[in-house]
């Protein structure tokens, strides 16, 4: 379809239209008009990876995945789907809240005085399309901690504004998936916190996005008169909310939720968590994959003349050893060993391994883990 057979007319925000999907071009170009840049999934090096995307061809057509514990594979599927893969090695959090950010710089001038300057080039602006529901439920959780307190913070906070959200339903979980189980998908809820909706609904008549707007930005985008979408066929709303249920019922796993934080509170003291920790290698893998995790350390660099220094912030991950470190000795050290006083410790109530206490926070948070590492 090109762009002068668009319907005209305004599109309402709550009015879902669709679109072709050899006609995804023109929504890269609706977004990269108004400064977005389109960050997306992509085939590299064996995986489905989210990178920069500079057109609609670079998205990863009919391409699927097979997870097993420990295991990722890529495979064919029988159609051109785009979006039909469960999450991959990466999560949005990397472009949200990145793995390093310069929080300042100082320079001595040669009379000895010292200047400090604070980072204020403006955030990117990213369009973050085909996000899962599941890691739509983990940037939720990231923007209650890190914007939805007293202390805002600096990074986080103006890339999550600046960004544009299109979610897209899961429509072929994989076999460590769980999201059915927890309720955060496979599909999309009415109130999803994104821009755009999408369904991606693949059969014999090709493949067709059913597009709804989730708000004024997003309705500005459907409403171009370039995006040429058209009234939904009669039948695709129901086909497309079908798909979401047939996906709900092939989850791979599931999870009992009932009374789980509890369960985790009451259990600190389990022999299991004993037995993680003796297989844990502390290269802190898990968090910096999961979506949710948001710990950060900084370090401090310097030149070779001295006279320019930075304050960088990078991701750490609370299995690191150093992790709880204050000058003086760990926050919680472990029970019997020496204080920075010398003498030796004893087991305070409720002290466990920090394996046992990640676990006790996750049972509070939205579970919007990599299912590849499960």
């Amino acid at each position: 379809m090109t762009p002068d057979l668009a319907p005209t007319g305004t599109v309402g925000a709550a009015e879902p239209r669709e679109l072709a999907q050899e006609d995804l071009q023109y929504l890269f170009d609706a977004l990269t008009s108004r400064g977005w840049t389109v960050v997306g999934p992509t085939e590299r090096d064996g995986a489905v990876v989210l990178a920069e995307l500079a057109s609609a061809g670079e998205l990863p057509y009919g391409v699927g995945v097979t997870l097993a514990p420990g295991g990722y594979r890529l495979r064919r599927r029988g159609d051109r789907a785009a979006f039909a893969h469960a999450a991959g090695p990466q999560s949005w959090k990397t472009f949200l809240h990145p793995d390093r950010a310069r929080l300042w710089q100082a320079d001595r001038d040669e009379e000895g005085m010292v200047t400090f300057t604070g980072e204020s080039a403006p955030p990117p602006r990213y369009a973050l399309l085909g996000v899962h529901p599941c890691d739509l439920t983990a940037i939720a959780r990231q923007d209650r901690v890190l914007t939805g307190g007293t202390y805002r913070d600096p990074v986080y906070g103006p890339r999550r504004e600046a960004a544009f959200v299109i979610a897209v339903a899961c429509a072929d979980p994989g076999e460590l998936c769980f999201c059915g189980s927890v309720g955060t998908g496979p599909g999309l809820r009415p109130d999803a916190p994104c821009d755009l909706a999408v369904h991606e609904v693949a059969d014999r008549d090709g493949v067709r996005l059913l597009l709804s707007a989730h708000g004024p930005r997003g309705a500005e985008v459907l409403a171009d008169p370039r995006l040429p979408v058209r009234v939904p066929h009669p039948g695709l709303p129901a086909l497309a909310e079908r798909r979401s249920e047939e996906a709900a019922g092939r989850m791979g796993r599931g999870l009992d939720t009932e009374g789980l934080h509890d369960v985790l509170a009451a259990t600190l003291d389990s022999p299991v968590w004993d037995d993680v920790a003796s297989r844990c290698l502390t290269c802190g893998n898990c968090t910096l994959v999961c979506p949710t995790c948001f710990c950060t350390t900084t370090e401090g660099t310097t030149d070779l003349t001295g006279d320019h220094a930075e304050r960088w912030r990078r991701w750490d991950s609370c299995f690191d050893l150093d992790f709880s470190y204050v000058y003086g000795g760990a926050v919680a050290p472990p029970p019997g060993a020496a204080t920075a006083s010398g003498s030796p410790t004893s087991s305070a109530p409720g002290t466990t391994s920090s394996a046992a206490a990640a676990a006790s926070a996750a049972a509070g948070a939205s579970p919007g883990a990599r299912s590849a590492s499960t």
